[in-house]
């Protein structure tokens, strides 16, 4: 049997589940989630391996007005993501006719003559079901998509139709990934991520987007299969920091004895996790800081 693969970047606004889709899709988390938006901030790759099919999906920030730039970045990762793809997931709310933000993504792949299949999301908070024939119809009256399937990314209702719908866009090529790989991202990036995840669901109002966090260390033990990470939290306020600290440290034990757990769960292994937590100002407005903790400085432009 022939071999088929399909790049595939998931892209829509801020908050609609679009990593919480690729979670369910891949059995495992790879990206974060959090009820905040702007959740992912760097496009993370994610590989789905069934039989002769192999889907790669490049999880992309929603999209926004930038405000710094850090959402410039976000934003120009975007457009390359959909510039360089077999075809693109957009994910939309099920209850909602398509916005302003949905529009320019569409004709971004009208102009570009991208394949696209929309995943209608959160069916599962539909009072009735039907209600989903409207946004259907809005969406279809906009844009030929392939493939409009409704999905819940909680419950994994229609996950099954959407791999199918997907699984149609590949073409025959070799697979660029092995059969059990499910991310390219390293272990100190996925690390980090754990890390923001914690800060993301644990604090509030801005200072989750006013933090980021460098892997100083990752290192596995000769003996005892234990892993020892060291983290640095960067903040932008001295504020900032006293809050992610806590009083007597108890915020700083909480992202960290959360952030443990799902470490070992991913990483299939005991884990040593120290976090420390360090000020700098405006660094989301400072190129030589995004820089150095890992943004791609040819997106800032």
């Amino acid at each position: 049997m022939a071999q088929k693969t399909a790049f595939i970047a998931i892209v829509g606004r801020p908050n609609v589940g679009k990593s919480s889709i690729l979670n369910k899709i891949l059995g495992q988390k790879i990206t974060i989630v959090s009820s905040k938006p702007q959740t992912t901030r760097t496009r993370i790759m994610g590989v789905y391996t069934k039989d002769d099919i192999q889907l790669v999906f490049i999880d992309t920030p929603g999209l926004h007005k930038p405000r710094n730039s850090l959402g410039k970045y976000m934003v120009r990762s975007i457009n390359e993501s959909v510039a360089g793809v077999d075809a693109c997931l957009l994910v939309a709310e099920s209850e909602k006719a398509p916005g302003d933000t949905e529009k320019v993504l569409m004709q971004r792949f009208d102009s570009l003559g991208i394949p696209a299949v929309l995943a209608l999301n959160k069916i599962d908070k539909l009072k009735e079901k039907s209600e989903i024939i409207s946004t259907i119809s809005s969406y279809g009256s906009e844009f030929d998509f392939d493939d409009i399937v409704p999905v819940s990314a909680h419950t994994g209702e229609g996950i099954d139709e959407l791999i199918t719908a997907l699984s149609k866009q590949a073409s025959e090529g070799e697979h660029m990934f092995d059969p059990d790989t499910i991310t390219d991202q390293p272990e100190r990036v996925i690390a980090g991520e754990i890390i923001r995840e914690k800060i993301l669901r644990l604090t509030d109002k801005e200072i989750p987007h006013g933090t980021a966090v460098v892997i100083e260390r990752f290192k596995p033990r000769s003996e005892g299969g234990i892993t020892d990470i060291d983290a640095t939290i960067y903040c932008e306020r001295a504020a900032h920091k006293g809050i992610l600290i806590g009083k007597g440290g108890s915020m700083l034990k909480k992202i960290g004895s959360y952030a443990r757990h799902d470490m070992e769960s991913f990483f299939d292994c005991k884990v040593n996790l120290t976090l420390w937590v360090k000020v700098k100002e405006d660094w989301r407005n400072r190129e030589g800081i995004l820089r150095s903790l890992g943004y791609d400085q040819n997106n800032f432009d």
